[in-house]
């Protein structure tokens, strides 16, 4: 059975929009890993943090939010795997990162390099990297501060993500086409959100890789 490692940050976790900074924060049990693996019929992997970026360490939540080291952890930890989906990129556009769509996707290549290195891929027995643009953070709830700017910088971020996804051509998809984030928080997608996700990527990955 093929093995997919889906990395990412609170949107691959599952957790669900927040009302309340200090309330407990749930997550969802019909998150996209989940329908996407039960579709496909593949072994799934869910290495979500919440919090983590391509490549900045966080002064509030830790050092370990930047996810490059725990790229390596996951790979080295886990396999053979078949492919993995790399979506991050919406908590580097946190306010006090203050980084450009340049900026975030140079975190991004990075995660290409690894992925494509002929260590890793040997390690696995060839895998497909798939490089997913999250859903467009939006300044509103109670996280609208922290995100302050995102709403500029959203299409931008995605744009130079397929942009490098086709220059170094790796499998891209844009989870903005299919879904929103919720308008609770304007970060994190509700349930329904991961079900159409799962089921688009569902669709999506059966259309572009066909492991042996």
């Amino acid at each position: 059975m093929p093995t997919l490692l889906c990395f990412g940050d609170s949107n691959t976790y599952g957790m669900l929009p927040i009302s309340d900074r200090d309330l407990p924060r749930e997550r969802a049990a019909r998150r996209w890993p989940v329908v996407l693996g039960e579709k496909l019929k593949w072994d799934i992997v869910e290495e979500g943090l919440p919090g983590r970026t391509f490549a900045f360490p966080c002064p509030t939540m830790g050092p370990h939010m930047d996810g490059r080291v725990g790229l390596f952890i996951a790979l080295e930890s886990h396999g053979p795997i078949d492919a993995i989906t790399i979506m991050l990129g919406t908590n580097d556009q946190k306010t006090h990162f203050d980084a450009s769509p340049e900026d975030i996707v140079a975190g991004a290549s990075f995660y290409l390099d690894v992925c494509l290195s002929e260590e890793m891929q040997a390690r696995h027995g060839g895998f497909e990297p798939i490089l997913i643009a999250p859903p467009h953070p939006v300044e509103r709830g109670p996280l609208a501060e922290e995100f302050r700017g995102a709403d500029a910088k959203a299409k931008a971020v995605s744009k130079a993500l397929k942009e490098l996804a086709d220059a170094r051509d790796v499998t891209f998809f844009d989870a903005a086409s299919v879904i929103e984030t919720d308008q609770v928080d304007g970060i994190h997608m509700n349930e329904a959100s991961h079900i159409a996700l799962g089921n688009a990527l569902h669709a999506f990955i059966l259309s572009e890789i066909s492991p042996e």
